[in-house]
């Protein structure tokens, strides 16, 4: 990585404009599916693997009149899962010349360096996230095991892809969509974060393109809301769920077939409670308890900045941190929809 800040020539009397016109990359969103909208902090920097316990627990009882001369017993039965660590790494390398000439330019040499190589890894960290270093081994949360997957096919009137969809059955369907995933996850009158991650094509159809008919959304607004609108304020007073819309456009082909991906996801659960006595869950009542369905850990909160002078004059800085794919340990927690444009 390195700077490179050719010589100009101006025309005096002139006027040199102090901002700089920087080329924009899209900032993902695809973090907000993690719990706490971010990876967890919890690596060591030479940790290799990561490893999680499991409980699944089946119970047997016996009901009788008379007393039983055999009695059953419940079964707890641990099993231990895992997913790697990746080392990132890039560098800066430079001396006071590039620095010197990059000051004509107006700008800072050693921060542009440091926000460049924070970016180069924060999106080598989103294709982790989503797909995987290793997708054979489950990495990534578009490979998790157990997920629900669905085509999103056509609508009543026959239109095959979300661009063309009725607004008010996107809508019903996205919000079937959250049903069926509390459903899954026994989350049934627990208000939760939801989030929809999805290529901006998609968002910007729900948004801003897609306006419900006001015949099939009778409430404030009938008539000009949206169908992200109506999703996000039917699950708010039907179930008291917290939805949001995140956009990162590699999801566009991934689904099936080519199609896009949009994922729903609900990052962390809650226990489901009942009778405190009588209490069909209570085992989940065991600590410590994980409630993330997703995880993604790393070792350090931004990359690690290590430089170092060279022979010849100068410096170079190697910016490094480890992190893990993104890891789904609920895939009931997720639904993968295959969606054509």
């Amino acid at each position: 990585m390195s700077g490179l800040a050719p010589s100009f020539i101006t025309t005096n009397p002139h006027l040199m404009l102090p901002e700089l016109i920087l080329q924009y990359s899209m900032a993902s969103g695809a973090f907000s599916i993690l719990p706490g909208e971010s990876p967890m902090t919890r690596l060591g920097e030479a940790d290799l693997y990561v490893y999680a316990k499991k409980l699944q627990v089946t119970t047997q009882v016996s009901a009788n009149q008379a007393t039983a001369n055999q009695l059953p017993s419940a079964s707890v039965i641990p099993a231990l899962i895992s997913t790697a660590t990746y080392r990132l790494q890039t560098r800066a390398q430079y001396d006071n010349f590039d620095e010197s000439s990059t000051g004509a330019w107006g700008y800072s040499l050693p921060q542009a360096m440091r926000l460049a190589a924070r970016q180069g890894i924060a999106q080598q960290m989103r294709n982790m996230l989503l797909f995987g270093m290793n997708a054979a081994n489950g990495e990534g949360v578009l490979n998790t095991i157990g997920a629900t997957t669905a085509n999103l096919g056509s609508d009543t009137n026959g239109n095959p892809g979300y661009s063309t969809w009725d607004s008010g059955q996107l809508a019903q369907y996205m919000l079937s969509m959250i049903g069926a995933l509390k459903t899954r996850t026994m989350q049934i009158g627990q208000p939760l974060r939801l989030v929809f991650l999805a290529p901006q094509r998609f968002i910007s159809q729900i948004t801003y393109a897609g306006v419900v008919s006001l015949t099939q959304f009778q409430r404030i607004g009938a008539g000009v809301e949206t169908a992200a609108g109506l999703v996000e304020s039917v699950a708010q007073w039907a179930g008291g769920d917290d939805v949001t819309f995140a956009a990162d456009d590699t999801l566009i082909g991934q689904g099936a077939g080519g199609t896009d991906a949009i994922l729903l996801v609900a990052p962390e659960l809650k226990v489901p409670k009942a009778n405190a006595i009588h209490n069909t869950n209570v085992f989940a009542m065991l600590a410590p308890n994980l409630t993330a369905t997703n995880l993604m850990l790393v070792d350090v909160p931004a990359p690690t900045e290590i430089p170092t002078p060279i022979a010849d004059g100068g410096i170079t800085t190697m910016y490094t941190m480890r992190s893990t794919s993104g890891w789904g340990i609920r895939g009931e927690a997720m639904t993968i929809l295959s969606a054509a444009f």
